[in-house]
């Protein structure tokens, strides 16, 4: 019997182990999409306890604890955070063959050394061993990063922000890279006038424009697209439930913008035709300026009317939507590539029904004109997990080509969320390892150990082009 995760966790054959501990495992990380607040990073946090690092802001685990009977109180509540602690304690022996048993044990043996598992009887000695190691230098957020070889981080960040704690960043000369990425999704959530509204008044105040029309609300989110250039983002990303792309007059969206806002509310028609407009715009100033744009599509998000309203939204209450994909998604891309205005696009689906779709879909605008220009993005959200993530590497390889995949990401708000990537690159290598040995693909490790390192680095490194500071 194996021993729990050991150094060949998930590595199930002798080829797989020397691909991952010859090839993949020293490789650094970009993590090119991820919730990480700037702020944190700035100011180089200390965290005061586990619980803090740990638990905060992390509705995967609020979910799980939750589901197992514990009150609101442990999870987003004002319970102590030694008390959140031990339900969270308590409710990891349940977790058994849900990705959060294998993450939580990886996070604790590789920032903290801890090989202990986690029960409610070994709670109190991993609390206090961890917590009194963040409070060292060592520990601090940027020391979090260090330690799982992170060379740079992709941000998520609204128009209206105004980057503050990306530009004490980008004054300084870290070993660590941080950008931001242009998220305008409130700019085309036309579902509520007086949630659109509100947002308009915050354009207003980051940019000191009025905003009286339609024309008066692209500008001044093009201008928010300017400053985002100058802060050094080249990356745009749209959280949605599908891509519209509805034909629209310019007089059709002029109307419609002064329907809304006078505060009246749209039919469906309507808000499908404005979002179709406001996307055909982002990504055209996208390719204006030659940045990537990426689209994570099929989320059905704040289902609970009643906690959305207590706890407001990203706190647990989104699942995977059934939203038909394919033929908005091949308009508005078709669109943009006919009139030779198509940017770099990262495609991800979260139902998994869609994977062949998707796999498909991004050879129909791969061109030659760059490698692996239209790109089907990792395993996202419920699927970034074991069977999520061998199922979206088969389905890529068998219509597509893996040796050209820009590899995972953290999608995370958590700072010891990146043995993710670890994981990632075990399945990878096991799946590649135990082909070489059945015979179905060469056993030369040489080039497919190169192969797995493109996965795990330089394919998103010569991807996104990106200013990386260990490099300078």
């Amino acid at each position: 019997m194996k021993p729990f995760l050991d150094e060949n966790f998930l590595l199930k054959t002798a080829t797989a182990q020397k691909l991952y501990h010859d090839y993949a495992s020293a490789m650094p990380i970009i993590d090119y999409h991820c919730h990480l607040p700037p702020q944190q990073m700035a100011e180089d946090w200390q965290f005061a306890n586990l619980t803090q690092a740990w638990l905060y802001g992390d509705h995967y685990k609020w979910r799980a604890m939750r589901t197992n009977g514990v009150s609101e109180g442990f999870c987003t509540g004002r319970e102590s955070d030694r008390d959140k602690f031990q339900k969270w304690a308590e409710t990891v022996p349940y977790t058994l063959r849900n990705p959060l048993y294998h993450w939580t044990h990886l996070e604790l043996k590789r920032y903290f050394d801890i090989d202990t598992v986690l029960t409610p009887d070994t709670a109190e000695e991993i609390y206090a061993e961890a917590s009194a190691k963040l409070q060292s230098k060592e520990y601090s957020v940027r020391g979090l990063l260090k330690k799982m070889n992170v060379r740079l981080v992709c941000t998520t960040d609204d128009p209206v922000d105004d980057l503050h704690w990306h530009q004490q960043l980008k004054d300084e000369t870290g070993e660590i890279t941080v950008l931001p990425a242009f998220r305008p999704d409130m700019a085309m959530n036309v579902s509520s006038p007086e949630v659109f509204n509100a947002y308009i008044k915050k354009l207003e105040a980051a940019t000191n424009l009025a905003i009286s029309s339609f024309d008066d609300f692209l500008y001044a989110l093009q201008n928010r697209h300017d400053f985002f250039a100058s802060m050094q983002c080249s990356v745009s990303d749209h959280g949605l439930e599908e891509v519209y792309a509805e034909d629209f007059t310019g007089t059709e969206i002029g109307t419609i913008f002064r329907k809304i806002q006078a505060g009246k509310h749209l039919d469906d028609a309507e808000q499908r035709k404005f979002k179709s407009a406001m996307l055909l715009h982002f990504a055209e100033w996208d390719w204006e300026k030659g940045w990537i744009q990426q689209f994570h599509l099929g989320a059905l998000r704040n289902n609970n009317t009643r906690m959305l309203q207590e706890l407001g939204p990203d706190t647990g209450w989104d699942s995977i939507g059934d939203f038909k994909q394919g033929r908005s998604l091949a308009r508005f891309l078709d669109k943009l590539d006919t009139n030779n205005r198509l940017a770099k696009t990262v495609l991800y689906n979260l139902n998994p029904a869609d994977n062949e779709l998707f796999a498909t879909m991004i050879g129909n605008f791969n061109d030659g004109s760059s490698v692996g220009k239209i790109q089907w993005g990792s395993a996202w959200w419920f699927l970034d997990q074991k069977d999520g993530m061998t199922k979206q590497i088969n389905a890529l390889s068998n219509m597509g080509l893996l040796s050209r995949f820009i590899g995972m990401l953290t999608d995370s708000r958590s700072f010891l969320s990146f043995p993710r990537h670890e994981y990632f690159r075990r399945i990878l290598c096991d799946l590649l390892g135990s082909e070489i040995e059945n015979g179905e693909l060469p056993n030369d490790l040489t080039w497919i150990g190169k192969i797995v390192q493109d996965i795990c680095y330089n394919n998103n490194r010569n991807y996104f082009n990106w200013p990386i500071a260990s490099d300078r």
